[in-house]
């Protein structure tokens, strides 16, 4: 958590003039019992009369103080404001560059559900706790122990009262806070299974609904909402102990300050004034234990939410350029040397021994069954999952080696989600090139088969919605291939890329790929032989493992995998045919 605040170092100026005008805004609070008990000892109660001109000039003093006051209040909120904002905002900055920069394998880890916690409402709680310490967490108990030394220079004995109320308030308000912190971060854990839950069921409510699982997945939802509740009811009383708790103490040392005053104010020891003046500090105490104990649970929430950051600010991220291994042929454009993957420590592996070289322009197809290791084979390449035995080599180097940066921007990737963004058409495809001409995209999207999509929609300029809701499946993925091929990769990976497309299209995005002038290596991960068949070599993998490499021919004849595939689906391509 500490280490958060080093995003508060541009703001160090407005840290410390909020707390400062704070501060003068206590001090001109704490002058105003004085002058009141001089309105009624001087000017009130004085032995020839009233002294009206007296009275007048102190409500003018009074008036003044509050002014100012007013005026270092609304200063101090200004500061404070500019700060926890600036520091929100250089904060969630850093930390969403961070999680841009993490792995495939840690996403999968931490999950979008946390991410988008900590994005969020933990954001916003630290930067509400950030606005609130920087006004009060100063100024609480300066009055409260500003109030107390000003009541010793009233009357020594009175202020004893004082002395004893004020530590037994510290003892509840901080007991309360040590319960309540860990509390708090059980909270905020199942709020993000709420949230987890929330996001999973608005993702696949037609999946939902063409099964008919609303009500068990409401039933689930008030499960965890349940849990979540019964835990904020449950902080929420131990919370809400503070108020009561320190009226009560607060009222009782009030009733015992009155009760010996007034005893002295009959035997001379105190004036009037000074009763009145004891009696406004100690509803000053009051009413800042008040505030402090509120602030207090607003700072336990902002402390652990800045935790719940800092977690992630932890998590590694990027991947660090290893020099010094071993290098590999340069003819060829990606090399695999007995690579495979563990996805956790002590789990088998989910891909081993793969062996096998591309040259460029050649046609690599992948195809497997479910769970194969298809797409954790082509995503070893751009390093989005990185081997933890053999190696994976790019131009005869090491991806490890590689500047992450550097590496990808060689390899065009198409992934198995089409993922559009809203904006212009060619907004989407200039994410592959952000400097490539009209005349470029326009290719690209010829070779993707999706110059009819440009022109129905009104050309380059039409509005893409947010996630191409307002375009078909097939739509969607020959746009994200035409956007790989806007950066004229020197390897190009289409993940499953080609699932809605019809036989037709399918077959002239291939002959399209394969007559590139820049004569990329080319990946296709499908589960249809049609799409791979012609293709210079196919990978079969069979359970993490490879089960056979060579042409559509040889393999009919020697890969029972790749057979049993070929057979599942020939009918149904033939007919497709």
């Amino acid at each position: 958590m500490k280490r958060l605040f080093a995003y508060l170092k541009d703001y160090r100026r407005e840290s410390a003039l909020g707390p400062l005008f704070k501060l003068l805004e206590a001090g001109f609070e704490l002058i105003v019992p004085l002058v009141v008990a001089a309105i009624i000892d001087r000017g009130i109660s004085a032995p020839e009369g009233p002294d009206k001109a007296y009275i007048v000039r102190m409500c003018l003093v009074l008036v003044a103080l509050g002014l100012v006051g007013l005026v270092c209040s609304v200063t101090a909120q200004y500061f404070a404001a500019k700060a926890s904002v600036g520091f929100a905002k250089k904060l969630r900055h850093a930390l969403y560059s961070h999680i841009q920069r993490f792995s495939y394998r840690t996403l999968d880890q931490v999950g979008i559900p946390t991410l988008m916690t900590r994005m969020t409402s933990d954001m916003n709680q630290v930067q509400t706790g950030l606005n609130l310490a920087l006004r009060l967490l100063l100024r609480s108990p300066f009055v409260v122990f500003g109030a107390m030394v000003m009541a010793f220079t009233i009357d020594a004995q009175a202020a004893l009262w004082f002395a004893v109320a004020i530590p037994a308030l510290s003892v509840v308000v901080f007991g309360i806070m040590l319960i309540s912190i860990p509390l708090y971060k059980k909270v905020q854990g199942l709020l993000d299974r709420v949230l987890g839950a929330t996001r999973e069921n608005l993702t696949g409510v037609r999946v939902l609904r063409a099964f008919g699982k609303e009500e068990s997945e409401i039933e689930s939802f008030d499960q965890k909402n349940d849990a979540l509740t019964a835990m904020q009811k449950y902080v929420g009383r131990i919370s809400a102990l503070l108020n009561p708790i320190t009226y009560v103490m607060i009222n009782l040392a009030i009733v015992m300050l009155l009760h010996t005053s007034a005893l002295r104010v009959n035997t001379g020891d105190l004036t009037q004034g000074q009763v009145v003046a004891l009696y406004n500090y100690m509803s000053q105490i009051l009413v800042e234990l008040i505030k402090l104990a509120n602030l207090i649970i607003n700072i336990t929430k902002s402390v652990a939410c800045g935790k719940r950051i800092q977690s992630v600010m932890d998590i590694p991220a990027g991947e660090a350029v290893t020099e010094g291994l071993p290098g590999g042929d340069e003819t060829y454009r990606v090399e695999f040397r007995q690579a495979g993957i563990r996805f956790s420590e002590g789990a088998d592996p989910s891909l081993s021994g793969v062996t096998f070289a591309v040259r460029p322009g050649e046609t690599v197809g992948v195809i497997g069954g479910t769970g194969s290791g298809k797409s954790t084979l082509v995503n070893m390449i751009p390093r989005f999952y990185e081997a933890t035995e053999g190696q994976v080599l790019v131009d005869g180097k090491d991806v490890r080696g590689w500047d992450p940066a550097e590496l990808r921007e060689k390899i065009g990737v198409v992934p198995q989600k089409a993922a559009l963004f809203k904006g212009t058409i060619r907004d989407n495809l200039r994410w592959g090139n952000e400097n490539a001409p009209d005349d470029d995209l326009m290719w690209a999207a010829a070779t993707a088969q999706a110059a009819d999509v440009v022109e129905s929609k009104g050309g380059l300029d039409a509005m893409i919605e947010q996630g191409g809701r307002n375009l078909s499946g097939g739509q969607r993925q020959r746009l994200t291939i035409a956007r790989a091929l806007a950066r004229r990769p020197e390897i190009l990976i289409l993940d499953d890329s080609s699932s809605a497309l019809d036989f037709a299209t399918d077959a002239a995005l291939r002959r399209a790929l394969r007559d590139l002038p820049d004569t990329p290596a080319v990946f296709i991960v499908s589960q249809r032989t049609s799409s791979i068949q012609h293709a210079d070599r196919i990978v079969v993998l069979d359970d993490g493992r490879v089960a056979g490499i060579g042409k559509h021919a040889e393999l009919l004849e020697t890969c029972p995998v790749y057979r049993e595939i070929y057979d599942s689906q020939f009918k149904k391509e033939a007919a497709g045919a």
